[in-house]
């Protein structure tokens, strides 16, 4: 089976890039020191590469093949792919794309990143970046970027303006030497455009029910788009429904009936304080949410309902903890699992299952690149439950199964060890197999019933 990426870009396929505006030399400072943190130096890396293509002080760069980037990065392509997906997730890549016949062209627009302000204004890259680094990395990375404000108010200003220096022109100049002056039609001067922070895909946070909630206490006019935006944000990085984000709204509601924008994002603060008790979200702490359990209603009537049931009720840091026997999980591996709950935008119980497969296909170690690449399939088929993942698991097992043995070696041993898999993974048998195989296979089936039973023991509740 052929590489997810392969199906989605080829060495052949050509690429151009563009800019959205002029990119500043400051902004290779953004980058390194707020974006890097966040996704890493290959994809900073390839950024910094598209942007090298671009002519100077020209907005698009020549037509070149996805064969000749990989050679220039000295990277395969299902990496380049990966680390791709990456930049687009956080705003600094735009993705076009066309076919005529059999040839696929890209279109790569690069966005500048987010000013200092606009960087830790937002809710998510804010804290995305303090659960990276700590507290005290943090703090000292964002006392770089602040400068005191200047006070004018002891001040009068005294600018003169444009007339008061040079003489004005008449309007009959104007009227001729206006179409001598206008940018040609089909070409546009580059200037600078704001940067956008990264948009959260909204599955998990019942918008008409909050909506619906407000409508006789506050304005409809009053939700604008970008109210909008920051209360899925901030139900997003909070984990707030629809009643909890209503009342949070109420608080910052104005005498003149708009929403305050900073009283909206400290209201989702004190709001997770007083219930969790913690200064920053720990996204690992989650659990499912209860629109996205299948079993919140229903006894489990066999051994995989039971697994499904309690890896919707038991949030990724327990799972670990339990796997583990009871020992906290290392920092190591809560920064892989928040990385791809905030990234990739992944439900807590998808993320068990998640952990779960990747645990028992690669012998109780949690690897970062595998846990990316199979959180970044789930993230485009935009997987929600628990079930739909162990279904997706076992459809898409033997290509993850190329991914965890693809950049290994293989050795020669004098025994083969069976690998572990859960009875949801068995594949289904021919039909026409025979009976010793049958026989072979049903002795399997019970060893590894056997084995998952004594698993479930951890996740189940004293």
């Amino acid at each position: 089976m052929e590489r997810q990426s392969w199906r989605e870009l080829l060495p052949v396929d050509r690429y151009r890039v563009c800019a959205s505006g002029l990119l500043h030399e400051h902004d290779r400072h953004m980058l390194t020191m707020l974006y890097q943190p966040l996704i890493g130096s290959k994809a900073i890396g390839l950024y910094n590469t598209l942007w090298g293509e671009l002519k100077q002080y020209v907005s698009g760069g020549e037509e070149s093949n996805h064969h000749a980037l990989m050679i220039h990065m000295y990277m395969p392509l299902p990496e380049i792919y990966e680390e791709r997906m990456k930049l687009e997730a956080l705003g600094l890549l735009k993705v076009y794309v066309k076919k005529e016949q059999d040839i696929r062209s890209f279109l790569y627009e690069l966005q500048p990143p987010l000013s200092p302000k606009q960087f830790f204004d937002d809710v998510v890259l804010n804290i995305f970046l303090y659960n990276r680094l700590g507290k005290t990395k943090y703090n000292k990375l964002k006392q770089s970027f602040l400068e005191q404000e200047s006070d004018a108010s002891a001040y009068s200003e005294v600018t003169h303006s444009f007339n008061d220096v040079f003489q004005s022109f008449s309007p009959s100049q104007i009227a001729s030497l206006q179409e001598e002056v206008s940018v040609p039609s089909g070409f546009a001067a580059p200037g600078r455009t704001a940067g956008k922070a990264p948009s959260i895909w909204n599955d998990f946070f019942d918008f008409e029910l909050f909506a619906e909630g407000l409508s006789a206490l506050v304005p409809k006019k009053a939700l604008t788009a970008h109210v909008k935006e920051a209360v899925v944000k901030l139900a997003y990085v909070y984990g707030m429904n629809a009643l909890a984000m209503q009342n949070v709204v109420l608080g910052a509601v104005t005498e003149h009936h708009t929403i305050d924008m900073e009283m909206l994002r400290k209201g989702a603060r004190d709001w997770y304080q007083f219930e969790n008790g913690s200064a920053v979200p720990v996204f690992s702490e989650r659990v499912q949410p209860l629109d996205a359990r299948t079993m919140q209603h229903k006894e489990p009537s066999s051994q995989e309902e039971l697994l499904i049931q309690q890896l919707e009720q038991i949030s990724p840091r327990e799972l670990l903890k339990e796997i583990s026997g009871g020992t906290e999980p290392t920092a190591a591996d809560l920064k892989i699992i928040e990385d791809v709950m905030l990234s990739q935008k992944l439900l807590p119980g998808v993320v068990n299952v998640l952990i779960y497969y990747v645990m028992l296909r690669t012998d109780m170690k949690l690897s970062k690149t595998y846990v990316e690449k199979i959180a970044g399939h789930w993230a485009r088929k935009k997987v929600t439950t628990v079930q739909d993942a162990m279904m997706l698991a076992k459809e898409e097992n033997r290509q993850y199964q190329e991914w965890a043995t693809s950049k290994k070696t293989p050795k020669k041993r004098a025994t083969t060890r069976k690998e572990q898999l859960p009875e949801w993974l068995e594949e289904q048998k021919q039909q026409s197999a025979t009976s010793q195989s049958q026989t072979e296979s049903a002795i399997d089936l019970e060893e590894e019933r056997r084995r998952l039973e004594e698993e479930l023991k951890m996740y189940k509740k004293e």
